[in-house]
C-alpha cells in the first residue's frame, strides 16, 4: 500500500459509521451549565424498525428503559459512553461485548446518539465526518513543509 493510500485508509477507518440510516435532524447544543438546558446529542430521522448498529465496538453498561425509553450504553476502549436512545427494540444485555457494526436493536422514528468522556458530554457530530479542506500534495520525508491542507475532522 502506498503512503497516499494507507493515509487516505487511516482518515476514513477513524471515522464512525451512522448509527441508522438517515439524516441527523437534531444537533448537538452545548448546555451552558451542568443543569442548563441543551441537546446533549444527536437525533437521527430513521424509518421506524431501521436497524441500529453499533458505531465502535465495546462494552454494554447499561440496557433498558428509562422513564418509558429503552436506552442502551456502550463503553469504548479509548474511555467514551455512546448511548443510543428512543430505542423502539433492544437486542443486547448488559455486560455484551459488542463490535462495530453489530445490531443493537432498532429505532423508532428517531434515534438519538449522545456521547460522554467522564461526566462530560461531548458533541458527536466530528466522528460522523470524513476529511475536510482541501487536499494537497506532501513530501514523504517532511521536508518544505507548508502549513494548510487537508485536516482530519472525524473524533476531533
Amino acid at each position: 500500500m502506498t503512503a497516499v493510500a494507507w493515509f487516505i485508509a487511516a482518515l476514513i477507518a477513524a471515522c464512525w459509521p451512522p448509527p441508522v440510516p438517515g439524516p441527523v435532524v437534531e444537533p448537538f447544543r452545548a448546555p451552558l451549565c451542568e443543569f442548563c438546558p441543551g441537546h446533549r446529542g444527536l437525533e437521527f430521522a430513521s424509518p421506524s424498525g431501521s436497524a441500529v448498529t453499533a458505531v465502535e465496538g465495546g462494552l454494554v453498561t447499561f440496557s433498558g428503559s428509562v422513564a418509558g425509553t429503552r436506552y442502551v450504553v456502550v463503553a469504548h476502549a479509548d474511555g467514551l459512553r455512546a448511548t443510543y436512545g428512543l430505542l423502539a427494540t433492544v437486542d443486547v444485555a448488559q455486560g455484551q461485548r459488542l463490535v462495530v457494526g453489530q445490531r443493537l436493536g432498532t429505532a423508532g422514528p428517531r434515534l438519538y446518539f449522545g456521547l460522554r468522556r467522564g461526566q462530560r458530554y461531548v458533541d458527536p457530530g466530528p466522528w460522523f465526518g470524513g476529511p475536510a479542506g482541501r487536499p494537497r500534495l506532501v513530501p514523504l520525508d517532511g521536508r518544505h513543509r507548508r502549513p494548510g491542507g487537508a485536516r482530519r475532522v472525524c473524533g476531533s
